[in-house]
């Protein structure tokens, strides 16, 4: 039995019918490359049954304490079933990319039973004409609960169900299942009591490490100073909106090439910044189109890992959040693209500043029934939905290995991300990578957004506009490496002395050269 983080059980608390906490990809295989050339529900079942033991999030429910005057806690499930979490459907002919994201976004927007492990995987056949996908491939979308993982342990618990190589080779979990009963309520109670006065203690002692925070902020703020059209509040736009239950998933992929092209026309650049700016494009873009572009930039809130090594086997949530600006007040993809460069430096400097893992483990410092009290009455009185939004989107960049991956030996041909909305945030955008393509997804409230094909549309041509910023900054540098190349004084060529001269020549006809 493990008791959950206060950020961890943040998650729990925030859970509504129309916010649910969870996070998940949507994978599509090939299963020409597995036994027999093809994979069948049973089967399925099998492998993962066998895979159960990689990631212990797989068999355990969370547990409550009563009126939620403690975070919650994980015990291992006594009553799993494995069938409940692994469902079949298939998609109704012709089977395209469009039926798939419209399923997709049906079967997402559905809160998982808290009162079992919470995690859900349906597999989708039919997938028949779906571009750039061979014709009989299936995929499967994956719902993890964020109270369990962030996207690092995330990755983890998928990494646990593939293989390298096509031919399933066994191996061998380190984990072990033990079912228990449901601890007794009046024992949680009896401990919360203990906890509430104990974890405020605890706080005050990680206090002094904050101590040098304030010295370090202000170096970060001397060293990098902020634009002035980078200052200034969060604008509100249409998708910092109370949000509905419905929703809506697209994304588009890009070859890990064509953005590496782009991070070299722009110094220092990393992939993260193109594909900020791509996020930033896309915005601008799509709120231009409906008019409803505010003058001021939108700011993107950026997930940032503090995993550390000790950490990298563990589940929960390791992460702080960063807020960059994205420019999206220049109308040029080159100007914005360094805006962002400035801004992500600035952000990561001063999240270092701020010391994000002592800021996250002070956030445990607070009584926890005080922490699940305020955070339920805000999320039902809708104040978040009132207040300023705190940024105007989430771009979270989860890399993804870089090698084929086969589950049950059918061949992992594609790799989305799906993301968590909240109210105040009806867009969230994931970047994952695999095998050479870097993709963008992004989940959005229908009622916010109910045309994601146009959306996607911008995704595509903010891409190909910072294609073309990116080929005009080369060409720019390569001007005035010519132009500074032209300009330095010529060496004068040496002069040989008379006397050099002859004496070369009497050498030349002495040895008869």
């Amino acid at each position: 039995m493990k008791q959950l983080s206060a950020l961890d059980a943040m998650f729990a608390y925030t859970e509504t019918p129309n916010t649910p906490m969870h996070i998940g990809q949507l994978l599509i295989y090939d299963p020409s490359t597995a036994p027999g050339g093809k994979v069948g529900f049973k089967d399925i079942l099998r492998y993962i049954e066998g895979r159960l033991d990689g990631a212990r999030i797989f068999r355990q429910k969370l547990v409550r304490v009563p009126l939620d005057l403690d975070h919650p806690y994980w015990v291992d499930d006594e009553n799993f079933d494995l069938e409940f979490h692994v469902r079949h459907i298939a998609l109704p002919k012709p089977g395209d990319w469009r039926q798939l994201c419209i399923q997709a976004a049906r079967i997402y927007a559905r809160p998982m039973d808290m009162n079992k492990p919470l995690w859900e995987y349906t597999v989708i056949e039919g997938l028949d004409n779906v571009e750039g996908v061979p014709k009989g491939s299936f995929a499967m979308l994956h719902k993890m609960h964020h109270a369990a993982i962030d996207g690092q342990s995330g990755l983890q618990m998928t990494l646990a169900l593939h293989d390298l190589d096509a031919k399933m080779k066994p191996r061998k979990f380190d984990m072990q299942f033990e079912p228990e009963k449901d601890p007794n309520p009046m024992a949680l109670l009896a401990k919360a009591q203990f906890n509430n006065i104990a974890n405020p203690v605890r706080g005050l002692k990680n206090l002094q490490k904050l101590l040098p925070m304030p010295k370090r902020l202000l170096d970060v703020q001397r060293e990098f100073r902020q634009r002035d059209d980078a200052k200034g509040s969060i604008p509100k736009t249409r998708f910092n909106k109370k949000l509905s239950p419905h929703r809506v998933f697209d994304g588009r992929e890009f070859t890990l090439a064509d953005i590496k092209n782009i991070r070299e026309a722009f110094p220092g650049a990393t992939v993260n910044d193109v594909m900020i700016a791509v996020v930033s494009g896309s915005m601008r873009g799509y709120l231009n189109a409906k008019k409803d572009l505010p003058e001021k930039t939108l700011k993107i809130g950026a997930p940032v890992s503090v995993r550390t090594d000790d950490d990298k086997d563990s589940a929960g949530n390791q992460v702080t959040m960063m807020q960059v600006g994205v420019g999206t007040h220049l109308a040029d993809a080159g100007d914005r693209m360094k805006f962002i460069m400035e801004e992500t430096r600035r952000s990561k400097a001063m999240t270092q500043a701020m010391g994000a893992k002592t800021l996250m483990e002070l956030s445990g410092a607070m009584p926890a029934g005080l922490t699940a009290a305020g955070t339920k009455m805000m999320v039902r009185a809708g104040i978040v939905d009132r207040l300023n939004p705190a940024v105007n989107t989430v771009v979270t960049n989860v890399p993804g290995p870089m090698v084929p991956m086969y589950f049950a030996g059918a061949e992992l041909v594609k790799s989305f991300g799906m993301g968590i909305l909240a109210e105040g945030q009806g867009l969230f955008h994931v970047v994952t990578s695999y095998n050479g393509n870097v993709i963008l997804t992004f989940l959005a409230d229908r009622n916010i957004m109910p045309d994601p094909e146009f959306y996607a549309e911008c995704i595509v041509k903010s891409f190909s506009d910072l294609t073309a910023a990116a080929t005009k900054e080369k060409t720019a540098a390569a001007r005035k490496a010519g132009e500074k190349k032209a300009k330095q004084p010529k060496k004068p060529k040496k002069r040989v002395s008379a006397s050099a001269a002859t004496a070369g020549r009497t050498r030349a006809k002495t040895t008869g050269k």
